[in-house]
């Protein structure tokens, strides 16, 4: 994984002292030009306009859909982290992130297997420096290690198995639970504002995803009510009972596709994990729920950790390494 200056903090801290900025004002889009190389035909010979709708016509997954996302637009850790946000949408940064992947590979291809030259990489050459937003549009979505802290120290942590015929994204790995993208329910002005919050967007990936409930994806005729609507409620409480504490390490970069994503931990107890979780599914919109032993989830141990590392995404193993290192503080 690739960290920009100030990205990735040495410890990581409560999520509640991370700041999130808004910015109304107007930011250029940065143009990635030219992308006929990368692209593939259509049936009579056109090139196609971005990833995105190739994607939909050619591959056809079962969730392919364009929502609004944040957009970042700064990172700082000068005096805590503090990040800055905008709009963009989900298949303006998909297109992108295709392109650059596509590229390099075509590219290591042609050199037979061998580190491109810069030549050979146009797309990513222009870019210059992957981790100033002005250069590259940039969504970072939010990755949760999930762990089951247990009174015994039988801590588990929560495994996802991406099914490939469902998904745009991560196909045919594993990876943590729940991971999603950093965007509101709806387009209306009310929810981009009130769901600008990495809480409330993780709470909605641990409702679809470990409960199976239907995505929040703004078809609904009012917005969350996050202090009383369940699960939400039931989230809030345990959080501020203590018991569902969650800690943020900043931000990380795929090297082959420069996606950016935000890497958090929770930590539940085990009594309240059961009781918030009580209906989890098997499987959900985009894989299965990793079980063994009949039980949810993976024992947190390095021998684990190791031992999956091959089946796992670079950014899973990455944010587990950092999490085992750092279990006496998160474990407390």
């Amino acid at each position: 994984m690739l960290v920009g200056p100030g990205w990735l903090l040495d410890q990581p801290v409560e999520l509640e002292s991370v700041r999130l900025e808004f910015s109304d004002a107007e930011h250029p889009v940065p143009r990635l030009d030219p992308v006929d190389h990368v692209l593939p035909l259509t049936a009579r010979g056109d090139r196609y306009a971005g990833y995105s709708r190739a994607v939909r016509d050619l591959v056809r997954p079962r969730l392919l859909e364009n929502r609004l996302s944040y957009r970042l637009l700064d990172v700082s850790a000068s005096d805590g982290l503090t990040l800055t946000f905008g709009t963009t949408t989900f298949f303006e940064v998909f297109d992108v992130k295709e392109s650059l992947a596509h590229e390099f590979k075509s590219a290591w291809y042609a050199a037979g297997g061998a580190i491109p030259h810069w030549d050979a990489l146009p797309l990513r050459s222009a870019i210059g420096d992957p981790f100033d937003p002005s250069r590259l549009l940039m969504s970072p979505g939010i990755n949760t290690l999930t762990i089951r802290r247990s009174s015994t120290g039988d801590h588990r942590f929560v495994l996802h198995e991406r099914d490939g015929a469902a998904v745009a994204d991560g196909r045919d790995i594993c990876s943590l639970m729940p991971a999603g993208e950093f965007q509101p329910s709806s387009v209306s002005t009310v929810d981009i504002r009130n769901d600008f919050s990495l809480w409330r967007n993780i709470m909605r990936e641990y409702s679809e995803e470990f409960l199976g409930n239907p995505e929040h994806d703004g078809n609904g005729a009012r917005r969350i009510d996050y202090g009383n609507e369940e699960p939400f409620a039931s989230f809030e409480r345990a959080r501020n009972e203590g018991r569902f504490r969650l800690w943020h390490y900043g931000l990380i970069m795929d090297p082959l596709r420069l996606a950016a994503s935000q890497r958090t931990v929770a930590v539940i107890d085990g009594d309240v994990f059961d009781r918030l979780f009580s209906g989890v599914v098997d499987a959900n919109d985009e894989g299965r729920v990793v079980t063994i032993d009949g039980r949810i989830g993976v024992p947190f141990t390095a021998e684990a950790i190791d031992r999956l590392e091959t089946r796992l995404s670079s950014g899973a193993v990455t944010l587990l390494r950092l999490a085992w290192r750092d279990r006496l503080l998160l474990l407390r």
